[in-house]
């Protein structure tokens, strides 16, 4: 699952949709890895070109965390110097702080080199951000955020291993933090290491059960290693939660299909073009649904509908032109494959 990038990042970051959840924070496109393909006349596709439009379907959060409730600690109280309250003063936001006031109030070292690198982190400097994230903890090895923040900046550089290794010193620190888990799930998925990804969003689920980005994650991640009654139980709970999350709806109709409920398939596809009606890669999904239940037409329809709304969909042109083919008409099918195949060379 190579999708950097709901990161998004996630995303994420997302995710990983790289490449989307954590609200309303940037999201790694989804690398359409539920496409689902017909009998093919050439080697069979299996996955499509990333599309902006899967963008919610893997969610990570990038961004930075919103200071804890130990890091204020640390900020509070009056400071004999200024004769001033913290909060009176409120140097800090937790998003935006004044790095300038932070010093003359005499805020430690180590905290100013971390929010320093949280500036850094939001302006895209992903390498000053690390370079601050490492003071940090040099000044202090147990400062859990620092080495949280730090393994985001890693994952935004693809750097998965150090990422993984930053997720892991935080966890051993503190281990209950849900966030921590599903951003280290999702650096192993992008190496592969998807049953290590998949225990690690499940811990994450376990500290917040309604944590729909790690739900999302570990959605993607059952579906990859084809696990499909539990992809549908984690849609499930996905849509109680984010009913409108068309990318959902796709993602459990592309279980439903592997697993030959194809009506079901059909339902689900169905919902997530109502919800999204540019939705190519639903398209193209529920069309191979109605060619698996012999409603050619209707399967013709929607591979139009998908190299419509994406003309560089080179799977809908190699399954349009099998469509074409059982349909009689040879000199179109034709044209669909010598189309595919060209946009598959590029």
């Amino acid at each position: 699952m190579n999708n950097i990038i709901r990161f998004f990042f996630i995303p994420a970051l997302c995710a990983l949709s790289v490449l989307t959840a954590c609200k309303g924070k940037e999201v790694p496109p989804e690398q359409p890895t539920e496409e689902i393909a017909v009998e093919q006349t050439a080697e069979e596709e299996t996955t499509a070109e990333v599309t902006e439009e899967n963008s919610e379907s893997v969610r990570v959060s990038h961004q930075t965390q919103r200071s804890p409730s130990d890091l204020r600690s640390r900020l509070s109280g009056r400071l004999p110097a200024f004769g001033v309250n913290v909060y009176e003063v409120n140097p800090v936001n937790y998003e935006n702080p004044d790095i300038e006031i932070l010093k003359q109030m005499g805020a430690e070292t180590y905290l100013i080199s971390y929010f320093t690198g949280e500036q850094f982190y939001r302006a895209g400097d992903y390498d000053k951000a690390i370079a601050e994230y490492t003071a940090a903890v040099v000044g202090n090895g147990e400062f859990a955020e620092a080495f949280f923040s730090r393994g985001n900046a890693w994952l935004k550089k693809r750097e998965y291993g150090r990422a993984i290794e930053d997720y892991t010193r935080s966890i051993n620190l503190d281990g209950g933090k849900a966030e921590v888990y599903n951003y280290r799930g999702f650096a192993r998925a992008e190496r592969g290491e998807t049953n290590l990804a998949i225990e690690d969003y499940s811990r994450a689920i376990a500290l917040k059960s309604g944590y729909a980005d790690a739900l999302i994650n570990r959605s993607q991640a059952l579906f990859e290693t084809g696990k499909y009654d539990r992809v549908i139980e984690d849609c499930d709970r996905i849509i109680r939660l984010e009913p409108r999350n068309a990318s959902i709806w796709n993602r459990r109709g592309s279980a439903w299909y592997q697993k030959k409920e194809d009506k079901k398939a059909v339902s689900d596809f169905t919902e997530a073009i109502k919800i999204r009606g540019d939705y190519a890669l639903a398209f193209h999904n529920r069309g191979n649904a109605w060619y698996s239940l012999g409603e050619l037409d209707k399967a013709l329809a929607d591979m139009n509908r998908a190299i419509a709304i994406n003309p560089s969909f080179a799977s809908a042109y190699s399954n349009r032109g099998n469509i074409l083919r059982v349909m009689g008409n040879h000199e179109s099918a034709s044209a669909d494959f010598a189309e595919a195949k060209r946009l598959e060379s590029r």
